[in-house]
């Protein structure tokens, strides 16, 4: 089925882009002259609209409408009490909708549109976004899965829009000059890199919770909620939070800090789809010798390893750890005992090991610090940058009304063309997780786990290539009517 165009919107965005081309082109006294410092006219103003209004996203459409200065048309979230309150207060003039499908059905003058939603429902809405030609932000992990990924993906590219996902650290300054000391040759090769978090810091690899019989409160429209997801009665254990642990609606720890934590040696290295990935898990047990068996829901900690080629960047194949629940890497030789590893506390962080030094970073590209054997540690101050969150829904929103493929696109850290492959990268984790964790019993009834071994991964066909039941994981099942 062609993609739905939204004309209107489109030739809204040619004539922002267009007027302030002939601008340039007949006037030479400065706009800010006219009208004051830090005039925008109403013509170059993005019309907004948000998708998810509340927890991240209540600072996703403060940020990405530079604190009130664009117009935020329309905004959407099935939760029309507190948790939403703060937006709705901040644009009262903006239309507000439940139902994400009808306010892109009712509302025709949207450019760009922000999400920051649960994970299972961030592919369903940019992709109606995209089919009518409007510009999408999107948080992390871009999709739920790698199908989904790959579509959104190559959907941007082919509508062209201007993409951009939500792990602000890809535009935090650490960033660059973490990679200014790696094209320096300041560390030489990397064979071995090391992510960790301390997530989850919500409820995870507990048993299912169960309904406990109550209604859903008159705010939220538990269905809408849902949305993509099977049909079950409400249960006040998942929103607004804690869904993140549960497979039907979110990515575990992976999801949730991997794409702000893998991006730092991802774009330093110049890495691409890995090639393979194994993992164990951390086990919980309620009775003794009697592990439990939650398909259903993420583990309490896990250890992924990824295995990519050598790059153009970095002239080496190397394995990615990844540790979660708390786990964290030991100490090299070259770190001295007394530094904190990633953030001051060691929770979070990078560990980029070559064969000439070391390089380490928090959260977000925080803080890092280079180590080289008989030279002083080099730490660079990442405090007091400018903009919210770095400028990275700011610099979306100029992006968008310069148009896709202009200087300003080209320039954004995140959009789909990078953030796709990495979050596939991410996800690629989970497959290994949701496989080894799949545990079968034999016709003597004893059980067995025939998906804990080492997944090897084609990349551009999305397939695992020696064991053909955890291809179910590259993608996944929708309700009827929420089809992707």
């Amino acid at each position: 089925m062609p993609p739905k165009k939204n004309n209107t919107t489109n030739s809204r965005r040619d004539f922002i882009k267009k007027g302030s081309i002939a601008a340039s082109s007949f006037f030479i006294v400065p706009r800010h002259v006219l009208g004051g410092s830090g005039f925008i006219s109403p013509s170059d103003k993005l019309n907004i609209a948000g998708i998810g209004i509340g927890g991240k996203g209540t600072s996703d459409l403060w940020n990405a409408s530079n604190e009130g200065k664009e117009n935020v048309v329309a905004m959407c979230d099935v939760d029309s009490g507190e948790y939403t309150k703060k937006s709705r207060a901040r644009f009262p003039k903006a239309q507000f909708f439940k139902d994400y499908r009808e306010m892109l059905d009712k509302v025709k003058n949207i450019d760009a549109v922000t999400i920051s939603t649960p994970d299972h429902m961030h592919a369903i809405q940019a992709i109606s976004a995209m089919q009518r030609g409007i510009h999408v932000y999107v948080q992390k992990p871009l999709t739920h899965n790698i199908r989904e990924t790959r579509i959104l993906t190559e959907m941007a590219r082919e509508n062209k829009i201007v993409s951009q996902m939500g792990n602000q650290g890809a535009s935090n300054s650490g960033m660059t000059k973490v990679q200014e000391w790696f094209n320096d040759g300041k560390i030489g090769t990397v064979d071995e890199v090391y992510v960790w978090t301390n997530r989850p810091v919500w409820p995870q690899g507990i048993p299912v919770p169960k309904p406990t019989g109550s209604a859903a409160p008159d705010n939220l429209d538990w269905d809408l909620w849902l949305g993509t997801a099977p049909a079950i009665p409400y249960s006040e254990a998942y929103h607004p939070f804690n869904w993140r642990g549960w497979w039907a609606y979110g990515t575990g720890a992976l999801g949730d800090m991997g794409c702000h934590i893998i991006d730092v040696p991802f774009r330093t290295l110049g890495l691409h789809y890995p090639t393979a990935v194994e993992c164990s898990v951390g086990q919980v047990f309620i009775n003794m010798w009697n592990p439990e068996y939650i398909p259903e829901g993420c583990p309490p900690s896990s250890s992924v390893t990824l295995d990519f080629n050598a790059t153009k960047k970095n002239n080496s194949s190397l394995k990615m750890r990844w540790l979660d629940g708390g786990i964290r890497p030991p100490h090299p030789d070259l770190i001295p005992a007394k530094d904190s590893l990633g953030t001051p506390n060691s929770a979070n962080g990078v560990m980029m090991i070559g064969s000439k030094g070391i390089i380490t970073t928090g959260v977000y590209g925080f803080t890092p610090k280079l180590y080289v054997e008989g030279e002083e540690t080099v730490e660079f101050d990442t405090s007091n940058q400018p903009g919210n969150e770095f400028g990275h829904q700011s610099k979306w929103v100029e992006a968008c009304k310069s148009g896709f493929n202009s200087d300003e696109h080209k320039k954004l850290t995140s959009s789909f063309d990078y953030s796709g492959p990495m979050t596939e990268t991410v996800l690629m984790g989970n497959i290994a997780i949701r496989s080894y964790m799949e545990m079968k019993t034999n016709k003597k009834g004893t059980s067995f786990y025939p998906g804990r071994k080492k997944l090897l991964w084609d990349g551009e066909t999305m397939k695992i290539t020696n064991y053909n039941a955890a291809n179910r994981y590259v993608r996944r099942s929708y309700r009827e009517g929420w089809e992707v």
